[in-house]
């Protein structure tokens, strides 16, 4: 095999210290959104207990904070040619500072969620313009390095988040959740402020009101049914409104936007087979992910009784894994290409997934550790290299409208994710409990043993002999839904690693074959050198 790259002349390279300096208040900014997340996460329970509210009404602190980030990353790339990049960062950063300040003075559920909406307003913009930012400060062939150590923010956030969520918690206030969040940012706007360079502004630009009003109509009822159908019931007619008007949406949304000019998510984008086809595996990788970060907390709580703090522990190295593997992947990008350290992390990816599908009630936590954090390597190899080179094949002045474009699309994908993975399990173990339940016989050996040690075991303790078999039929009853449980996330895992394999289909379109004309190559790699670095693979 032998590999093909096509670059352009790299824009004036800016010094080594301040483009450093730059790329830390950027890793900065993108650090503190991803950690507020994965800390409040463990601190829900805290909060209900706290605020005197149910489950569904806890819920809203995270729903309002997606809804919020979600609705505003289409207006990334107006808003960033308009008043220019390093004016976006900077304000979303300050939004999202802001934000987490009023979420510690929060004194009701209703004020945290007015608060964390605050929050996700500025927390939406943060990590799509910072992607931007980097393609206008640092030169094209530094590119996947450097995007590669910024992307350590986005996975050493959730090593860090459950572990001090627990901490903080434990031992100080749940408002040091948020507090802890205001002089990093503080932070990051000083340092941004003195080194980064404003972005070229755009003349000219008109609004796209009606494109703005769509996309925001479907992400938010998109994701809002995709968040909800669970608990409200997929047939409810809340849920089937939703999706009907993010259906309905979403088809005025591409007639519309491919009608305009100036389209605010510009959808011809996708015409660009690489960039389509890039964006569409990152997605399928995103869909992936969720099987771990989603179902093992699951697992290891309620199956496993591990506290939050020790699951966030236990959960650390895979996080680490991927954090590392990130600039190491960005390297391997930039000298063998996209094809060979995509397939490998694929490869892994699919291999540690499906071996999850085989969990006992009684796996060790070393086996647990050694498969995620292999899983967290394979997950590392992949991402960097497929983001990177789908945005590569358009100049600078697109990168922002591909940024947001290619981020709504993992945003949504990721949260498909979790509704089809927490759907699969929820019918798995009512299907599983059914079947176990059906298969215990009361004439049986074995149950006359297990009933016989359980009344035993309560009679020694103080039980009268109703009350102890009262309590040997429901543990029995709470060892069929745990078994149940246990097999229902086994399926779930094995389920989810259709979404790799997917994406390792579409990986093999990046692979271009030798049998092509000299000349055609050419062609198309002038097509490519002219809007940036493409790698191919040539058989």
């Amino acid at each position: 095999m032998s590999e093909t790259t096509v670059k352009t002349g790299p824009p004036a390279p800016a010094a080594d210290a301040s483009l450093w300096i730059a790329v830390v208040a950027i890793f900065l900014g993108t650090f503190i959104a991803v950690l507020d997340n994965s800390l409040l996460n463990v601190a829900l329970p805290k909060l209900m207990v706290i605020f005197g509210v149910s489950t569904k009404d806890i819920e809203w602190i995270v729903t309002g904070y997606m809804l919020a980030s979600a609705v505003v990353v289409p207006l990334c790339g107006y808003l960033g040619d308009k008043f220019g990049y390093k004016t976006l960062f900077l304000s979303a950063v300050f939004a999202f500072t802001l934000g987490s300040l009023l979420c510690g003075l929060a004194w009701s559920n209703g004020s945290m969620i007015a608060f964390r909406i605050v929050q996700g307003l500025g927390g939406g913009f943060i990590m799509p313009v910072g992607m931007t930012m980097m393609y206008h400060i640092v030169p094209r062939e530094k590119i996947p390095v450097v995007l590669g150590i910024w992307g350590i923010s986005a996975m050493a956030a959730p090593a860090l988040g459950p572990t001090l969520s627990g901490y903080l918690v434990d031992h100080f206030s749940w408002r040091l959740l948020f507090y802890i969040n205001v002089p990093i940012g503080l932070f990051a706007i000083l340092i941004g402020a003195s080194i980064l360079k404003e972005t070229p502004r755009k003349g000219g630009l008109v609004f796209d009101l009606p494109g703005t009003l769509l996309s925001v109509t479907f992400f938010g009822t998109l994701l809002l049914a995709l968040s909800e159908g669970q608990s409200e019931g997929w047939g409810s007619l809340y849920i089937v409104s939703l999706l009907y008007i993010a259906g309905a949406s979403f088809t005025l949304l591409v007639y519309v936007e491919l009608c305009r000019e100036q389209p605010m998510l510009d959808l011809r984008l996708f015409k660009n087979g690489i960039f389509f086809m890039a964006t569409l595996s990152s997605g399928f990788v995103m869909m992936a992910m969720q099987g771990g970060i989603f179902l093992m907390p699951l697992f290891l709580q309620n199956v496993q009784s591990m506290s939050p703090m020790d699951t966030g522990l236990l959960l650390m190295p895979q996080s680490i894994a991927m954090a590392l593997m990130m600039p190491v992947s960005g390297k391997l990008y930039s000298k063998f290409g996209v094809v060979p350290p995509v397939l490998a992390g694929l490869s892994i990816l699919i291999v540690t997934t499906f071996e999850l599908g085989f969990l006992t009630a009684d796996t060790p936590h070393r086996q647990l550790d050694t498969l995620l954090s292999i899983r967290g390597i394979g997950i590392g190899l992949t991402m960097m290299p497929l983001m990177t080179f789908g945005n590569s094949v358009f100049p600078n002045h697109l990168m922002g409208r591909a940024s947001s474009v290619s981020n709504v699309f993992r945003m949504a994908m990721a949260s498909l994710g979790i509704a089809v993975l927490t759907s699969i399990l929820n019918s798995r173990q009512i299907e599983y409990a059914a079947r176990i339940s059906e298969s215990l016989s009361g004439t049986t050996a074995a149950y006359a043993q297990f009933q016989s040690a359980a009344v035993n075991r309560s009679l020694e303790i103080g039980a009268d002999l109703s009350g102890a078999q009262g309590g040997a039929a429901g543990l029995l009853m709470r060892l069929v839904q745990q078994e149940a449980f246990v097999r229902a996330i086994g399926d779930t895992f094995v389920i989810s690693v259709i979404p790799s394999v997917l994406s390792l289909v579409c990986v093999f379109f990046f692979i271009r074959r030798k049998a092509q004309p000299a000349s055609d190559r050419g062609s198309a790699a002038g097509q490519q050198g002219a809007s940036g670095p493409a790698h191919v693979m040539e058989l």
